[in-house]
């Protein structure tokens, strides 16, 4: 009866222990949460409830085991032993990774809500993400040592392993020059405040939004949602348009190709028009002018702006559409077409400027001797 009941108690006993604290710690961290709802650690912390689960079910039995009776447990005893401790320091990781995860993103939301600057939120939400990265990455690091170190045979390796550490760090660091790179480059972007998450850039002729940095590679989302993925060092190596450094805001310009006769003035004030009716057009300015001319056309450019690289490309548009269909309604004869002068002496004293004013667009002036 005793070889029943003693390896019921000490497995049962660990697991009814478990799930009392696990409930016991999750009513603590609701009611705290319940009272400090300016605080979102609290509830964040709760996702740390099954691996804490894991490591006092483990720790219970990592320490009790060996006092079941059972024969099975009494002759794998150091094998037994071997796994509940390997399972209890990756367990142990696991809470410290859940724990280090919530506390970041906890302060990362309390700076957020109080922070009236987009750009320096930003920045410091690309700063938490690459150190929770790097604690991790500390924390997995720690934990696959410690798991090797339990072998015994593993601790004789290691004692020669140090002892050619010098001639081992030389040719490591020559192998892995590029990841050392790409890692040193991605804490340089993290403090030296060159690109962030949420940061409309331009690589490579591709425009989009910075979705993600590591501590080796950077996303960036374009406009047609394709990922582009960049080693993190392409940019501390070369050049790029970073569009929200500095702030959000964006003067964009449109340009038309018009005919001599183009009304400029009038399009001025229609261009005023448009943008007064556009919800994207941030009212800081606006203009139009006439930038350019050739034999045939003349080049007008309007001036727009808006308050960032998603809402200034919609005044482009929207002003470009709406400022040709406004030509082609009411004044055709501004848009180009192709001309040729009347032959001197034809008799015909018409200026023929004038009467492009009320020709078809697109049609052709023939002198004496063109037919058809």
């Amino acid at each position: 009866m005793e070889d029943v009941l003693r390896p019921l108690i000490v497995v049962g006993g660990s697991i009814v222990v478990t799930l009392l604290l696990g409930w016991l710690v999750d009513l603590a961290l609701r009611r705290a949460d319940t009272a400090r709802p300016d605080t979102p650690l609290w509830g964040l912390l709760r996702r740390c409830r099954v691996p804490l689960q894991v490591v006092l079910v483990t720790a219970l039995l990592r320490g009790f085991y060996d006092r079941t009776g059972v024969k099975f447990i009494e002759d794998h005893e150091a094998g037994l032993g071997q796994i509940l401790s390997l399972v209890l320091i990756a367990a142990a990781a696991w809470l410290a990774i859940r724990a280090a995860a919530a506390i970041v993103e906890s302060s990362y939301s309390r700076y957020a809500a109080g922070a009236r600057d987009a750009a320096r939120v930003r920045r410091v939400r690309t700063q938490v993400t690459l150190i929770q990265r790097v604690v991790t990455a500390i924390v997995i690091v720690v934990a696959a040592a410690s798991m090797l170190l339990t072998f015994p045979k593993m601790q004789t390796v290691g004692q020669s392993m140090l002892a050619s550490a010098g001639l081992v760090g030389i040719v490591a660091g020559v192998a892995a020059q590029s990841t050392l790179g790409n890692l040193f480059a991605g804490l340089q972007i993290a403090f030296g405040d060159m690109v962030r998450i949420g940061d409309t850039v331009v690589v490579d002729k591709e425009w989009g939004t910075v979705e993600e940095i590591t501590l080796t590679f950077l996303t960036v989302r374009t406009w047609d949602e394709r990922r582009i993925t960049m080693p993190v060092s392409y940019f501390t190596s070369k050049p790029f348009e970073n569009w929200s450094r500095g702030g959000a805001q964006m003067t964009g310009t449109v340009f038309f190709h018009l005919d001599h006769a183009a009304p400029v003035e009038k399009m001025r004030h229609r261009l005023h028009e448009i943008l007064q009716n556009s919800t994207d057009w941030d009212g800081r300015g606006w203009s139009l002018v006439v930038t350019d001319t050739t034999p045939t056309t003349i080049q007008v450019r309007a001036l727009v702006t808006a308050r960032d690289a998603d809402a200034i490309w919609s005044v482009r548009c929207e002003v470009r559409e709406r400022m040709i269909d406004w030509l082609r309604a009411e004044h055709p004869y501004a848009l180009p077409r192709v001309t040729t002068a009347i032959v001197p002496g034809s008799g015909d004293d018409a200026d023929p400027y004038e009467e492009g004013r009320h020709r078809r667009p697109g049609t052709l002036d023939k002198g004496p001797g063109l037919d058809g």
